[in-house]
Formats: structure tokens, C-alpha cells, sequence
């Protein structure tokens, strides 16, 4: 299996957006858009995100668009966030993806917050380096409720 990243290509959205129409992927997430099926939104928020120096990459597996990984946000508190297809979980591919973007990405420290009961994303992160460092309450679209979720933190 052959993990790459690559600068995101405008064929890459419509498989984006398929993704993040999966309900149980979104469920899992927990931290979603308002409203993932509004086809508007979402290519707005990829034009205005596009047009940033953040970080966004492709997740190829063995050539085939699996998901997405980005570092954004301000200096000092830059987070990563990555979204893999629900078909494609289990097999390490967050795990090569978030390697990869990390090797891409010297500065540190780094942030991530996952949906406390997001095991497989937290894994992920761990392997990767980060920490919890606190237990945080936010509204999960996804969810329609306010649910706990950990920060994390990957020092230099």
C-alpha cells in the first residue's frame, strides 16, 4: 500500500464532498459543518481555504483519492485535521497520512482536538506524537449536542 501526499486538485472536491456526507464518518467526527449536504457551503469553504498558505493535501493509496490532511490556523496555534473515507479505516492510512503531512510541517507545536470518544482518531494522533492535554465541551454538529473532546499537543 503507497500512502502519498499531494497539493489538492479541484477533481479532488467531489470526492471530498461525498465524504463528508457519510453519516456514520460524520457521527465519528462529530465536529462537522452546520449543514454537510450544502453543496454551496462547501465549495465556498474550500475556495476561501484554497486561497490561504495553510497546508492542504490529497491522500492518495496506491493512486486513488482517499481523504484529505491540512495544517491551518494562526502561528503559534496551528492545528492538523484529516479526514480519511470510511472504507479505507483501519489500515494505517491516517497514521501514514498525518506522518507524512507532520514531515512537511517543522513547526511546532501543533494542535488537535478529537471527539473523546473518537478512539481510532486519538490513536492516530498518539502514534503521531501528540498528547492530550485537556478535556474540552463543544456543540458536534454532527451530533446535534454539545459532547467532551480532547486537545492535543505535538511539542517540538
Amino acid at each position: 500500500m503507497d500512502v502519498v501526499l499531494r497539493p489538492v486538485h479541484d477533481s479532488d472536491l467531489p470526492v471530498f464532498f461525498r465524504q463528508l456526507n457519510d453519516p456514520e464518518a460524520l457521527r465519528m467526527a462529530a465536529f462537522t459543518p452546520r449543514d454537510p449536504a450544502d453543496r454551496d457551503a462547501f465549495e465556498a469553504h474550500w475556495a476561501k481555504i484554497r486561497a490561504t498558505d495553510d497546508i492542504q493535501r490529497t491522500v492518495l493509496v496506491d493512486g486513488d483519492v482517499v481523504g484529505s490532511a491540512a495544517v491551518y490556523g494562526a502561528p503559534g496555534e496551528r492545528e492538523v485535521t484529516y479526514w480519511i473515507d470510511r472504507a479505507h479505516w483501519g489500515r494505517g492510512i491516517a497514521t501514514a497520512a498525518l506522518r507524512g503531512l507532520l514531515a512537511e510541517v517543522s513547526e511546532r507545536p501543533l494542535y488537535a482536538r478529537a471527539a473523546a470518544d473518537n478512539s481510532g482518531s486519538l490513536r492516530v494522533l498518539e502514534k503521531c506524537g501528540f498528547r492530550r492535554t485537556a478535556r474540552e465541551r463543544g456543540f458536534a454538529n454532527a451530533r446535534g449536542e454539545e459532547i467532551e473532546e480532547f486537545v492535543l499537543v505535538l511539542e517540538g
